[in-house]
C-alpha cells in the first residue's frame, strides 16, 4: 500500500536516478501540464512529505505528485524504453541526458507549481515522523484536538500526522491493544504518536522491512491484522475481523481487529 514509508524509500530510488543531472527529456502527460516542457532543466532534489513527492528544479519550479491507490514509479537503464502497452500509462517522463528515464505511471495527482508556492499543495499536512522536522509534540496537539474521534480515523487524517494509510492505522491500533473504535479520549495518545513514528522509520528505512509489522516476511505472515480478515491472529488465534468500507463515508475505511486482542470498552 503506497503510504509515507512507501514514498519515502521511492524518493531515495529518484534521487540515485536524477538528483544533479539535466534531463534530455521532460514530459507531463496531463492535461493541464500537457505544454509544459521540463527539457534542458536540471534536478536539484526529491524531498517527501507524508504521500506526498516534491521533484525540485534548478528553474525554480517544483513537480508534485502523489501515488494514491494506482500510481507508481519504474525507472530504466540508459538506454532502454518501457513497452509501448506500458508507455500509454505514463503521465510523467523525466530522461536524463545520458542516463536513466524515469516513468510515472497511472499518477492521478501531477501539479506544477513554483517551488516557493509547495506550501500550497503540502501547507495543511501534519508532521511526519520521516521529515527533519518532525515533532512528536506537534502531533500529540493535533491528536488531542478531537477527543472524541475514532482512533483509526484520526491516524488516517494526514492533518494530524502525515504518512500513516490504512495498513498502519490498522497494525498500529493491534500492536497498542487498541479497538480502531477507541474514542481518542481513551488513548494514550504520546504512546501511540512514539511507536508509529518508530515503525514508519524502521519501514522506510531498514532493508527488507517496508510494512513487515509483525517482523517475518513469510507470505501472510507479515502484517497482524490487515489483509487477514478470517484468519487466526498471530498472537491469540481468534479470527481476525473486518468491516468493509462504507460509501460515503471517508472515516469508515476497511478495517481489520482481533475481537480478543483489541476489545472495544465502554466510555
Amino acid at each position: 500500500m503506497p503510504e509515507g514509508d512507501t514514498v519515502f524509500r521511492l524518493a531515495i530510488r529518484l534521487r540515485k536516478s536524477l538528483d544533479g543531472r539535466k534531463l534530455k527529456r521532460g514530459d507531463l502527460r496531463v492535461p493541464a501540464h500537457a505544454t509544459d516542457a521540463l527539457d534542458g532543466m536540471r534536478v536539484i532534489e526529491h524531498e517527501t512529505h507524508g504521500k506526498h513527492l516534491l521533484t525540485r528544479f534548478d528553474s525554480g519550479l517544483t513537480l508534485h505528485t502523489h501515488l494514491r491507490m494506482e500510481g507508481s514509479w519504474t525507472v530504466t537503464s540508459p538506454g532502454r524504453k518501457l513497452p509501448h502497452a506500458v508507455l500509454s500509462d505514463a503521465r510523467v517522463i523525466l530522461e536524463v541526458d545520458g542516463g536513466p528515464t524515469a516513468y510515472g505511471l497511472k499518477l492521478p495527482v501531477v501539479d506544477l507549481l513554483p517551488t516557493n508556492a509547495e506550501n500550497d499543495v503540502v501547507g495543511h499536512l501534519g508532521p511526519d515522523p520521516l521529515r527533519s522536522d518532525w515533532s512528536a509534540q506537534e502531533a500529540v496537539r493535533r491528536l488531542d484536538q478531537d477527543l472524541d474521534r475514532r482512533v483509526a480515523a484520526a491516524l488516517l487524517d494526514q492533518r494530524n500526522i502525515a504518512g500513516f494509510g490504512n495498513l498502519w492505522a490498522n497494525e498500529l491500533c493491534f500492536l497498542r491493544g487498541i479497538h480502531p473504535d477507541t474514542a481518542m479520549s481513551q488513548v494514550d495518545v504520546p504512546a501511540l504518536v512514539t511507536l508509529g513514528a518508530r515503525c514508519l522509520r524502521f519501514s522506510a528505512t531498514q532493508p527488507g522491512a517496508l510494512q513487515v509489522t509483525t517482523g517475518n516476511t513469510r507470505k501472510g505472515q507479515q502484517h497482524w491484522v490487515a489483509g487477514r480478515a478470517g484468519k487466526p491472529c498471530l498472537r491469540c488465534g481468534t479470527a481476525i475481523l473486518v468491516r468493509p468500507e462504507v460509501p460515503g463515508d471517508p472515516e469508515r475505511r476497511r478495517t481489520w481487529w482481533c475481537p480478543h486482542c483489541q476489545p472495544l470498552r465502554s466510555s
